[in-house]
Formats: C-alpha cells, structure tokens, sequence
C-alpha cells in the first residue's frame, strides 16, 4: 500500500503544539491561574476550562504524533529493504518505534492527570514524555546518520543530533531544578510561585527549560518533512509488524479513547457550569 501526502503531518503538529500550548497559557494567565513568569506547561492547564481545551487538543495531538512514529518506523523499513543498510538501524528502529509510541502515551496521561488531582501519575506521564521523548530523539539521530546518503542530507543529522543534545541537556536541568526548588518553596500555591515564596530563580529555569523541551520536539517534528516527502510504501515493513500492529492499535485506541473521554468531561463541566448560572439566577431575587 503506498501512502502520500504523509508529508504534512509533522506540519500540522508544528501548529498544533504551539498554538494548544500558548492558546492554554494566554488563558490560564487571563484568568489569574497562574503568573506570567514562565510556569509549568502543566500548572496552565490545572483549573477549568484551559485545561478542558488542553486536554482535548493534547489527545489529539498524541495520536497524530503516534501515527508519525509509526510511518518513520515504516519508512525506515522501507529503505532498509531497498538499500543495504546496516542491521543495527532495523534495531534501532524497533526501540525507537516503542519508546516514541510510549513517549505519546505520557504526553496523554500529562494532559488528562492534573498534577493537582493525581500528583504521581502525572510525574509518571511527564517521565515518559519527556524521558523516552529524549531517547526517541537519540534513535532518530543515529538512523539518521546511517541513511544520510539516501534518506536525509548530513545536515539534517547533524540537526538531530544537536537536538539531542539541547534536549537531554535540558532534560536534566528542568528535573534537578524543578526537584530542588519544590524542596525549598514554602508557599500556598505552586501555581502562583512568587519571588518570596523560597525556590523561585530555579522554579523558573525549571519551567523555562521544559519550555524549552516543548520547542525542541516541534522542530525535530518539523525536521520530517523532508524525509516524508516521497511516497511510503507500507508493504514493506517486515513480517513480525502483525504483533506490533495490533499491540499500536490497541495505544492507539487507548489514547483516541482518552479524548473521548476528556471531552465528555468537557461536556460535563460545561454543561454544569450551565445548570449552576440558571441555579443562580432563579434564585436571585
């Protein structure tokens, strides 16, 4: 089977992500969730609706980047079988089509599991998220150098690699100075971490830095593009892909069954919010 046009999804992600990311933020900040000076991603989409709206295009956006992982996964399957390529990348591939596959399945959990209702799975989810995102980018990396001479220029791997290094960096530093700055906050509320609350110049290079993860994984995203460009032909992924087909379709339908979910939840709360307003104003002399 051949699929074109594949091309434009890490296009569509490049939009999606930021525009959900800054569209929560504006919200959060309009609202006085949270304060401007760069807080978690997360701490934006804590309070309804932003994070009815988050959790939504989040979902959404998960499934859409576990099907890209899935079509660079063929991809390199594909120029595997018509060129001579090392055995070690079809190894690579395999670890990489798993860890981005569990990678989007924390991007999820981060965004339906408040770090205010379920605390530890919400670390969870950013752990995966961020943690195998981070070895996703490495794998992408050194396939990319053994296919440069026939799937991307040496300068896109070269891309890669530097993203892998900023991101691993920055990895580390949101984990450490986020881990030691919650250890010396004495404040009421994290979501609105002040200057006087103890922890707040590493609170703040904590959550600039993931920031900063957030805009390293659109460009890698983006970096597909190229490599895309061509028609895929999916016949070409290797026998055992049955099992790996039907264990993806099942993440898949998980995570397609989270936006399900959270926009019933939307429904919910918005259809609450409705019933409360018209409570009120019967009640209202």
């Amino acid at each position: 089977m051949t699929i074109s046009g594949i091309h434009y999804l890490p296009l569509i992600l490049f939009i999606l992500f930021p525009f959900t990311f800054l569209g929560t933020y504006l919200a959060a900040v309009l609202q006085g969730h949270v304060e401007p000076n760069f807080p978690y991603i997360s701490d934006v989409a804590t309070y309804s609706p932003e994070s009815c709206v988050f959790g939504q295009f989040i979902n959404i956006g998960a499934v859409l980047l576990c099907v890209l992982i899935y079509v660079r996964y063929c991809e390199i399957c594909q120029y595997y079988e018509l060129y001579s390529i090392s055995n070690r990348v079809i190894r690579l591939n395999k670890l990489g089509l798993w860890c981005g596959i569990l990678s989007c399945l924390g991007l999820s959990i981060v965004a339906n599991f408040q770090e205010t209702n379920v605390k530890y799975v919400h670390y969870f989810g950013a752990t995966l998220c961020f943690g195998l995102g981070t070895v996703y980018f490495w794998i992408q990396a050194m396939c990319s150098y053994h296919m440069h001479s026939i799937a991307n220029s040496i300068m896109i791997a070269h891309l890669r690699v530097g993203l892998a290094m900023v991101s691993t960096v920055f990895f580390f530093i949101a984990a450490v100075a986020g881990l030691i700055s919650h250890l010396e906050y004495h404040g009421q509320n994290p979501r609105k971490w002040e200057i006087g609350d103890g922890g707040w110049v590493l609170h703040v290079i904590s959550t600039a830095s993931e920031w900063v993860e957030v805009v390293i994984e659109n460009v890698r995203s983006e970096s597909c593009s190229d490599d895309l460009d061509n028609p895929l032909q999916v016949d070409y992924c290797p026998d055992d892909m049955t099992d790996i087909n039907i264990k993806l379709i099942t993440i898949s339908l998980s995570l397609l069954m989270a936006a399900v979910l959270q926009a019933l939840s939307s429904l919910g709360n918005a259809l609450q919010s409705v019933f409360h307003l018209f409570q009120w104003d019967l009640e209202s002399p």
